[in-house]
């Protein structure tokens, strides 16, 4: 006989702890299970220890921007002691997830989850049942499929090295190529990013992208757009990259070309539950076809980014949907950015779609470069593009590239959805002189 629980999550990570933890506290009997690493992507091999070993790049670049004007040298990237640094974090993660999940009395159960029959979920030898299942396995990254794709690395390889080669190459110019690609670049590796057409990071804007891209490259990277990848070959020298009339010798490569939902060996069709490469279909209430099944987080077909914070928004969603069913789904606007050098953010609607509603919205585009907050610690570039609303006098949507970008961007997403026009803004008395204080010359 299978064991029961009331509900069953399929997945360790941020979102599924979050679900596990919330259906507890509402009295529930919760299952978890976990696959791989309990604790999930972010915090094992994703968005914290990328900030970890951003953390040596920030400063290192503090410091460069200041030469000559209060400072004399700026430091050198020891690899192996930051990647030292940022496994004294992550080493800890797995243990500590589970001792939490453990300690809060939730039943666990490690191994690969498949559907056998509507209310018969296999995790190795056993067998378990609910009332509810939630699937919460995020995504992992793509290998593009081309001759030589073995000789591929990952994100998660990278985030791991012992040692930075002399030559890295990202193939794929999205999120992940652009913010290893600044890493690995400012560890001293030899860095190209290839990508297949030239529109890297096409969901920000275009006029931002090619700053940013001008920033990496006068910092040393470079970008072969147009390009697109055919073979891997290896070579006495290294990996030999080949496409039309293109040729590049390197000594890791790193699909850096997206990321697929972890659907496929859920066994979804034998309870019916679709997905693709979005994600799982679920509707408005995060339901699947199959009305006791349930998908939060990256492995998802949601239309918002697929984040973290997203991932526990969803989940706190979804505790309150089975507990106490009520309204769909109606998301905040979410912030997304890219941790390059220097950091480019986004948040509501941009300047492309304003450009088109001309009397709805009007777009302020500042050069702030020399702006004091940026002057002060010798920002090299700090641009905005912000989108008023005309009726209402309201931010609805910005767009920066500085290196405060990742905290701006905080500020604004608080304005639009707290509906701050400029003469509230003005009511309010902010710290002088920080980024926020500019906030009232950006409207």
């Amino acid at each position: 006989m299978a064991e029961q629980y009331d509900v069953v999550v399929i997945g360790g990570g941020p979102a599924g702890n979050a679900m596990a933890s919330g259906l507890k506290a509402q009295g529930k009997t919760v299952l978890i299970v976990e696959a791989d690493l309990w604790g999930g992507t972010c915090p094992n091999r994703g968005c914290d220890p990328k900030k970890i070993l951003l953390s040596a790049v920030e400063a290192r670049q503090a410091a460069q921007h200041l030469q000559g004007q209060g400072l004399i040298g700026a430091p050198k990237i020891a690899w192996p002691a930051l990647m030292a640094h940022k496994r004294g974090y992550t080493d800890g993660i797995n243990d500590g997830t589970l001792n939490g999940l453990t300690g809060q009395d939730i039943a666990t159960l490690h191994g690969q989850a498949h559907f056998q029959s509507d209310n018969q979920l296999a995790v190795g030898d056993r067998v378990v049942s609910a009332t509810d299942y939630v699937i919460a396995t995020g995504q992992r990254p793509a290998i593009l499929p081309i001759t030589g794709h073995e000789y591929f690395k990952t994100s998660t390889d990278f985030l791991d090295l012992d040692q930075m080669p002399k030559r890295v190459t990202f193939v794929g110019g999205g999120y992940v190529g652009f913010e290893l690609a600044t890493i690995a670049n400012a560890a001293g590796a030899d860095v190209h990013v290839i990508h297949h057409n030239d529109r890297p990071l096409k969901a920000f804007d275009a006029d931002l992208v090619k700053d940013l891209m001008a920033a990496m490259t006068a910092d040393g990277i470079t970008f072969d757009l147009n390009t697109d990848v055919q073979a891997i070959t290896k070579t006495a020298t290294g990996l030999q990259l080949t496409a039309d009339n293109f040729e590049l010798t390197t000594d890791l490569v790193i699909s850096s070309a997206g990321r697929i939902p972890n659907a496929d060996q859920l066994g979804l069709a034998n309870v019916g539950v679709t997905f693709d490469r979005h994600g799982i279909q679920v509707n408005d209430h995060l339901q699947t076809a199959n009305p006791h099944i349930y998908a939060i987080g990256d492995v998802s077909d949601t239309p918002v980014p697929k984040l973290t914070p997203v991932a526990g928004f969803e989940a706190r969603y979804l505790v309150g949907e089975l507990t106490h069913p009520g309204a769909a789904i109606k998301y905040p606007v979410v912030p997304t950015q890219v941790f390059a050098a220097p950091k480019l953010a986004q948040v509501g609607i941009s300047a492309a779609v304003a450009t088109e509603h001309p009397d709805e919205y009007r777009v302020n585009t500042l050069d702030m470069t020399k702006w004091f907050t940026y002057y002060r610690f010798g920002a090299q570039q700090a641009q905005a593009k912000v989108v008023v609303a005309k009726a209402s006098g309201q931010v609805v949507g910005a767009t920066l590239l500085s290196d405060v970008a990742d905290e701006m961007i905080n500020y604004f997403t608080l304005l639009i959805e707290k509906h701050v026009t400029l003469p509230d803004l003005q009511r309010l008395v902010l710290a002088y002189p920080t980024p926020a204080s500019d906030l009232q010359y950006l409207y």
